[in-house]
C-alpha cells in the first residue's frame, strides 16, 4: 500500500483517477474518521470491499460528487432538502433512491435507499473532480475498532489497498446517520 499526503494525491490525481476507475480500493480521510473507498459504480470493486470488511449484507454509503448529484439521483422532500442544505458536514443522509443506475447494485444491496455523504473535508473536492460517487465505509473489519491512525489499520485491510491518503491521527467519530425516508427525519444514535 502506497501512503500519500494530500499534496502527493493531488499531484498524482490523473493517474490515481484511472486506477480508481479501474476498481482499486483505497483509504481516504474525511471530516470524521478514515474510510475505505472505491468507485461506487464499479461492481467488482464494491465486492472487494465487502470481502475486505467481511460485511456481506449491509448497504454501504457513498460520498456524492455534488449536491446536484444527490438531487438528480435521490428523492428529496422538504425535510430532506433541509438536511441536504447542511452538507458538507458530518452527516450520512439515508435517502430514497430514484435512479438505481447511479451506483453498482451491491452498494446498497438492492435496497431502495442510499446513504449519502459530502464530508466537510478537502477529499469531497477530489470526489467531485472524479465525477462519480465513491463508496465510503469505516476502515476496519465489521464489528472491530475503526482506524484513527495508520498504525491501527488492520494488516489484512492494508494488503488489499492500492493507496492510503494519510493526514495524521483522526480524533472524530463516525458520521451521524439521519434517515430521511419517512415523513420526519430520524437521527440514529451510534
Amino acid at each position: 500500500m502506497n501512503v500519500l499526503t494530500k499534496d502527493e494525491f493531488n499531484v498524482g490525481f490523473d493517474d490515481l483517477r484511472e486506477n480508481i476507475e479501474d476498481g482499486v480500493l483505497f483509504i481516504h480521510p474525511t471530516d470524521t474518521i478514515y474510510g475505505i473507498g472505491c468507485d461506487a459504480t464499479h461492481e467488482a470493486a464494491v465486492k472487494n470491499i465487502r470481502k475486505v470488511k467481511e460485511r456481506h449484507e449491509s448497504p454501504f454509503s457513498v460520498i456524492a460528487p455534488s449536491k446536484d448529484w444527490i438531487y438528480t439521483n435521490c428523492d428529496i422532500n422538504g425535510k430532506a432538502k433541509e438536511w441536504v442544505n447542511k452538507l458538507p458536514g458530518p452527516y450520512t443522509l439515508i435517502l430514497k433512491l430514484k435512479n438505481k443506475e447511479c451506483i453498482a447494485p451491491n452498494v446498497n444491496c438492492d435496497f431502495d435507499t442510499l446513504g449519502v455523504r459530502i464530508p466537510d473535508h478537502w477529499f469531497s473536492e477530489a470526489v467531485e473532480r472524479l465525477g462519480r460517487p465513491c463508496v465510503t465505509t469505516s476502515a476496519n473489519k465489521s464489528g472491530k475498532d475503526f482506524m484513527t491512525s495508520i498504525d491501527d489499520l488492520h494488516p489484512d485491510i492494508a494488503k488489499q489497498m492500492a493507496f492510503a491518503i494519510y493526514e495524521d491521527e483522526k480524533k472524530g467519530r463516525p458520521s451521524t446517520v439521519v434517515d430521511l425516508t419517512g415523513d420526519e427525519p430520524v437521527v440514529k444514535k451510534r
